[in-house]
């Protein structure tokens, strides 16, 4: 049901400041994005999916080994290092996942209820801002020594609309006559528009995912580093995800439930919260995240996979942490590397050899025991 909210009152506004008016707006009740799904459901379901799906494909790729030339290890090292069965990892995947349904539900339940209609309103506030600062422009222009004044009279005939923005933002020339008597009304500038809807269906929003991504980050990192460096809480905690010395693509949540609802879930719910995102815009960051996530575990240095190159975090970079020898190093996830470089943990030299080495004894170790079974059945 439509609710009526403000309508502003034109004449009044602009014979005060000289500001075209804001427009009226009702408000009414946002549609869910899937008609048959609330997006209560919805936001708690897809990170969920997002990240089974993901996980799947890479699963297919490793189990029919179709690209067996950017595995970063071999079948032999999956079956002969990790120290967790398949079994053990899918349960506690399951586990934190549901973790992070039960959160999710939570979150929602704090959001106030969404509306539309308030588009056109907010984009014309920004227009507003954008003729104040245009106010301001003559003034800062003359402690710069430049007379603004004289360059917009000098150029109000083959510029105007420059002429007007040095003039302080006066637009004589763009009215509308829809004022009560026929009044003339002033209205906003094609560009001061275009400005403005850049700034509020852009820049913002732009602005807010990178606040969320940097404050993920920041969470993750430091207490990524102090569960590495407090003894008893690796032990207790963190260790069990390092059981997976050969990382796979749908072991990517596989920790322990305290540590996952710590680090993980805590971690991306604080970020939505503090990052004011929309409900709408924190489902695309939950399933940003998830997906991001799981390619880290991957296994694969896809040429072709846009996420690994976006950033320099990626399941190359992350897979060194998960090795005895790196496993100080490489922190930072599930998005960039600044604090690994800023604080030192980055790791720098080549792994060739290392992988290598690696391979080799993992494809020894099980030809023994090939070897074993087949004197035993002999």
């Amino acid at each position: 049901m439509a609710t009526p909210v403000m309508a502003t009152n034109g004449t009044n506004v602009t014979s005060a400041t000289g500001l075209p008016p804001l427009p009226a707006y009702t408000l009414v009740e946002a549609q869910d994005f899937i008609s048959w799904l609330p997006d209560f459901y919805l936001a708690i379901i897809a990170p969920t999916a997002a990240y089974w799906v993901v996980s799947i494909f890479f699963h297919i790729i490793d189990t029919f080994d179709f690209f067996p030339q950017y595995r970063l290890h071999t079948p032999a090292e999956i079956a002969q290092r990790n120290k967790a069965s398949r079994y053990e990892v899918l349960r506690d995947v399951i586990v934190q996942q549901a973790i992070q349904a039960v959160i999710g539900a939570l979150l929602g339940w704090t959001d106030p209820p969404q509306y539309t209609g308030m588009e056109e309103y907010d984009v014309a506030v920004w227009a507003t801002r954008v003729r104040l600062a245009q106010r301001a422009l003559p003034a800062f222009l003359s402690i710069l020594g430049i007379n603004a004044a004289t360059i917009s009279k000098n150029m109000a005939v083959s510029h105007p609309l420059l002429a007007a923005v040095l003039a302080g933002g006066h637009y004589p020339f763009i009215n509308d006559f829809a004022g009560s008597g026929g009044m003339s009304v002033p209205v906003f500038a094609t560009w001061e528009i275009l400005v403005a809807k850049v700034i509020y269906h852009v820049i913002i929003p732009a602005f807010q995912f990178l606040l969320a991504v940097t404050f993920l980050d920041t969470w993750q990192y430091f207490i990524h580093r102090v569960m590495h460096q407090n003894k008893w809480l690796y032990t207790t905690f963190h260790s069990r995800h390092h059981r997976l010395y050969v990382p796979y693509a749908y072991g990517a949540l596989y920790n322990h439930p305290f540590e996952g609802f710590f680090m993980d879930t805590a971690g991306a719910g604080l970020a939505y919260k503090l990052s004011l995102l929309t409900p709408r815009q924190g489902m695309v960051f939950w399933v940003m995240s998830s997906i991001k996530t799981v390619d880290d575990h991957c296994g694969y240095a896809l040429p072709w996979d846009p996420l690994q190159h976006i950033t320099s975090n990626n399941a190359t970079y992350h897979d060194i942490h998960h090795q005895s020898w790196g496993i100080k190093t490489n922190f930072a996830q599930p998005f960039f590397t600044f604090w690994d470089r800023f604080l030192g943990t980055m790791w720098h030299g080549d792994t060739t050899l290392k992988y290598e080495r690696s391979r080799a004894r993992a494809q020894e170790f099980l030809d023994a025991e090939a070897k074993k079974e087949s004197a035993k059945a002999q």
